[in-house]
């Protein structure tokens, strides 16, 4: 379809963006819309804004098509995902490396949640129904996702307050002489590179990432990071805007010494109150046997050559 553009009118003045995009035809649905947004295919005056934004008279609006957008609605499909716990209100998942959380453009079929809608995913946006958060298509680990609007409400209302404890294992490129510390950067949108998060950046917002050191092995450290908000990329760009950039990251990382297919980057626990219950759920995931094996190598002593 390639790239439209539309200038807002008197009468459309006010609107959300993402209502303003549904009504168009060659967008369709406001869920849609959002997922236009989200992935960054939208501009409001050369600028990237929030579906949530209002529109004024005389905004020009962007509008970039992939070539390949199929339908963003999810229809269930037979991937296998581990799922770790569930009951009738939740369920957490061991997400894959490689798996897109929910449809985007570009990513029509083969997501999480479309391999879970036949456990009841419910809340949210339609086309990522259940999904509370989100991890990066190629981070690994452990994800939540609800069974009713009223738990998806709860659940989101317990990751803004913070109250739901997500712990990633992390190698990055270097060694740190403390024992560990916490980042604190304000992360947006590149102005230029779209795909790409930065410090700063477009709509930055506050972020923060604590990190503690697990284990040095050499030229790589091994740490665990603590998510206190949960920006897109926060930990790839945290951990490059200190000189640490994680292992294997192929936008963020310069060289990949160790060959690996992805960056080294697991979601290994989570620890909060279930929201129904209140009973208190601490779920871990172990690595993933590729990064098992790099760890393995370099305890060794043995580099991988690309």
């Amino acid at each position: 379809m390639g790239e439209i553009r539309v200038t807002v009118s008197e009468n459309d003045a006010g609107l959300r963006l993402d209502a303003l995009l549904g009504r168009l035809s060659e967008v369709g649905s406001r869920s849609r819309a959002a997922c236009l947004i989200e992935a960054g295919a939208v501009l409001v005056n050369e600028k990237q804004r929030p579906k949530s934004y209002q529109v004024a008279a005389g905004d020009t609006i962007c509008i970039s098509f992939p070539d390949e957008t199929g339908s963003l609605e999810p229809v269930p499909d037979s991937s296998a995902v581990p799922v770790v716990y569930e009951d009738d209100w939740l369920l957490v998942a061991d997400k894959p490396a490689g798996m897109p959380v929910h449809p985007s453009p570009g990513h029509s079929t083969g997501t999480l949640v479309q391999a879970l809608l036949n456990h009841g995913l419910a809340g949210g946006e339609p086309f990522r129904p259940g999904v509370v958060h989100r991890l990066d298509k190629d981070t690994s680990g452990l994800i939540i996702a609800a069974k009713s609007s009223e738990v998806h409400q709860r659940l989101s209302a317990m990751i803004r307050q913070r109250e739901v404890d997500r712990r990633y294992l992390a190698l990055v490129h270097g060694g740190f002489a403390g024992r560990g510390g916490t980042i604190e950067a304000p992360i947006g949108r590149d102005p230029v590179r779209r795909k790409i998060m930065t410090v700063g950046g477009i709509a930055a917002r506050e972020a923060r990432t604590h990190f503690s050191v697990v284990e040095r092995l050499g030229e790589f450290t091994l740490v665990e990071a603590r998510l206190e908000t949960g920006r897109t990329h926060q930990i790839r760009v945290h951990f490059l805007a200190i000189g640490h950039p994680v292992a294997g990251d192929p936008l963020y990382a310069r060289r990949n010494p160790l060959g690996l297919k992805r960056q080294f980057l697991h979601s290994y626990r989570l620890v909060f109150l279930h929201p129904v219950t209140g009973q208190r759920l601490d779920l871990v995931s172990p690595l993933p046997d590729d990064l098992a094996a790099v760890l393995s190598s370099l305890r060794a002593g043995a580099m991988i050559q690309p």
